[in-house]
């Protein structure tokens, strides 16, 4: 077996950009939004390939005969299954203030939701699988994200500087309570116990910081981003989950972290994720989607955590990998000069986002396409000047 070309799905969620992967594969915007690119197994909206006998989804692909496509490696370790997803992701208003479980929490959540008779795809089903979703974004050009609280402290002086009197019982609560204490009363009081409350702040807060993001207050670019996420979600008291985050400018070629237990939001930019194979996501706010505010209290992190920006390290002849703790999924970005030969026991998925990557004796990609690399594939030589992400499965780590 050698590479397969990938067909993928574009998810039209409504936060997508209209254009950004429009211009990234190089063809005219639809008009629509178009947020992320899928690419991989997932069975909710699968990658296609066509090995001569018609187009298949990869996730039947890979069931028919998982120890060719997948090798022994990963099909011990993780079962018949891709362990990854890799997605372009482009936000053009911000995504819902959200968290992922850890694995004993995927599966005790799935097992209860399935006793209590909640089907897959009700609104209000919170785990659609059994597993956590470590992932990992890395910018393509500036990209602003909101991940990890700010201690409660340094955020009690940022609320301050609004002279708002609907914050000031939370400021105190944040200033005097013990950290942890004080980051989940906050966050819950607002979100459900007295929502009143959370959603008069919601409707005060954007005049207030319209003058703090435009003039020479030192946090004036964070102060823009949480602005920005009010005017996306007008009166949505999600925006004092965020406004408790910190608020992280990411440059192209940069790349964030997020484990279990960990808030985040993602505001505006174009970006590659990838992620444990997992659709599982607890939300904060910042969306109409369902938000439990019981469940999420019980997954959150309620420790500040300065944001994990991802080291790299060199792998190979012009590759630098991301690294992070994640067994699932290992990402590295290669920027093709001279012909390169790529070798695993496990499955991957390469990705073009600049110039044009020959395969041999495999497809040819522009940006923005991507092709499937099986396990019992040989060796692949990749030749052409390009930018090419590659996602494999780590070895044991």
């Amino acid at each position: 077996m050698t590479a397969d070309l990938l067909a993928t799905t574009i998810r039209p969620y409504a936060w997508g950009s209209t254009t950004a992967i429009a211009h990234l594969a190089g063809r005219p915007p639809t008009g629509g939004p178009e947020a992320e690119l899928w690419m991989g197994a997932h069975p909710g909206a699968p990658s296609r390939i066509d090995r001569g006998a018609g187009d298949e989804p990869l996730d039947a692909v890979i069931a028919r005969d998982p120890a060719a496509e997948l090798g022994p490696r990963v099909t011990d370790r993780f079962g018949p299954r891709l362990p990854f997803l890799l997605k372009v992701l482009a936000a053009e208003h911000a995504l819902s203030v959200q968290v992922h479980p850890a694995p004993a929490q995927a599966v005790a959540g799935y097992a209860a939701e399935d006793a209590a008779g909640t089907p897959l795809d009700a609104p209000h089903r919170i785990y659609r699988d059994r597993s956590h979703k470590p992932e990992l974004l890395c910018a393509l050009g500036e990209f602003d994200a909101l991940c990890g609280f700010r201690d409660p402290h340094a955020t009690a002086e940022l609320w301050q500087r609004l002279d708002l009197p609907v914050l000031a019982p939370w400021i105190d609560t944040l200033r005097t309570a013990p950290a942890g204490t004080a980051l989940r009363t906050v966050l819950t009081e607002a979100l459900a116990a007295d929502r009143t409350r959370g959603e008069q702040a919601a409707a005060e807060l954007p005049p207030a910081m319209q003058e703090l993001a435009q003039g020479t207050d030192p946090d004036a670019a964070s102060w823009a981003a949480y602005l920005a996420a009010a005017r996306d979600y007008p009166g949505d008291p999600g925006i004092l989950a965020a406004m408790l985050l910190n608020h992280v400018r990411l440059g192209a070629g940069q790349a964030l972290y997020l484990d279990a237990g960990v808030p985040h939001a993602y505001l505006r930019g174009l970006g590659v994720e990838i992620m444990a194979n997992s659709d599982n996501v607890l939300r904060c706010g910042l969306t109409p989607k369902h938000v439990d505010t019981a469940a999420l209290a019980e997954v959150v992190d309620f420790r500040p955590t300065a944001p994990h920006r991802a080291r790299t390290t060199p792998v190979g002849p012009g590759e630098l990998e991301f690294l992070t703790p994640a067994e699932e999924f290992a990402l590295s970005r290669i920027e093709l000069g001279a012909p390169v030969v790529l070798d695993d026991d496990g499955p991957q998925i390469l990705l073009c986002t600049r110039g044009t990557v020959r395969l041999h004796d495999g497809p040819t990609l522009g940006p923005g396409e991507s092709a499937y690399v099986p396990a019992a594939a040989e060796p692949l030589r990749l030749a052409g000047d390009a930018t090419v992400f590659r996602a494999r499965v780590p070895r044991a780590r």
